[in-house]
């Protein structure tokens, strides 16, 4: 299957998952801020764990789409054994199953500069 949108890349967010349901809904209020803003663009939300779908199957539905970029961006704050040991793993399994897309692994959002002031500036109440 190949795709009719104009745009040539994807976007996953890559979470770790929870058992409760609610947990993963501010992850698809930004994909659906990211589908807001850039209509063309496929997302998807991944989970680690305990939530589906899985990275792996995200990946490989983007992948059917006929894209030939795939930005993967871990929606972590810190950089812990999942973001530098499971992750890295998984996109090497991803790259390897879907050689022809190009797989872009972003850094954790908790590495951004941008989300660190947000953050500040909701602590102290601006």
């Amino acid at each position: 299957m190949t795709s009719t949108l104009s745009s040539t890349r994807g976007v996953i967010l890559f979470a770790h998952g929870s058992r409760d349901p609610l947990w993963r809904l501010p992850m698809d209020a930004v994909a659906q801020r990211v589908a807001q803003a850039d209509p063309d663009t496929p997302v998807r939300c991944a989970f680690l764990e305990l939530t589906g779908p899985d990275l792996p199957s995200a990946g490989a539905e983007l992948a059917a789409l006929g894209l030939k970029e795939i930005r993967v961006l871990p929606l972590f704050l810190g950089v812990g054994r999942h973001a530098r040991e499971d992750l890295p793993l998984l996109m090497d399994a991803l790259r390897l199953a879907h050689p022809d897309v190009g797989w872009v692994l972003q850094p954790t959002v908790g590495e951004d500069p941008r989300l660190l002031d947000l953050l500040a500036d909701l602590a102290l109440g601006r």
